[in-house]
């Protein structure tokens, strides 16, 4: 990562940074999964402000998994979510879509989304450039 900020989160922290490769299966084996996808924190100064966040936030929804995604694999997994601003924090439930927050809010915005978004029950991955990957949930190609 390009930032002190997201490497401490990385190295401190321990969250795991995900690719391509490791995202489905890690993702599969979350009860929930809070996925940060940071952009380039030169142009979106904002990941160094919700990489600070995003501890607190695990504080109080200790049933979320926080991973990093890889910036290699950013452009492929945000197609998967179809958001177009960054940073964006993706919800899963057991590798299935639930949410998603973009940008930065305010404390209270996050604890009210996060409350609602844990409470969802799950969909197909709103994205429509990437198909959905085989069955880690029971979506199926436009169903």
């Amino acid at each position: 990562m390009s930032s002190p900020l997201i490497d401490h989160l990385l190295k401190n922290q321990r969250y795991p940074l995900l690719d391509q490769h490791s995202f489905d299966d890690w993702v599969a084996a979350q009860p929930f999964s809070l996925l940060f996808f940071t952009e380039e924190p030169k142009r979106f100064p904002e990941s160094n402000d919700v990489a600070v966040i995003l501890p607190e936030l695990v504080k109080v929804f200790p049933q979320l998994s926080p991973a990093v995604i890889s910036r290699d694999s950013e452009k492929a997994l945000q197609g998967r979510y179809n958001f177009s601003q960054w940073p964006t924090l993706v919800i899963l439930a057991n590798g299935q879509y639930l949410g998603q927050i973009s940008r930065v809010q305010d404390w209270d915005t996050y604890l009210q989304q996060l409350d609602h978004i844990v409470k969802l029950i799950p969909t197909c991955d709103p994205g429509q450039a990437t198909p959905a990957p085989p069955p880690i949930n029971a979506c199926q190609q436009g169903g």
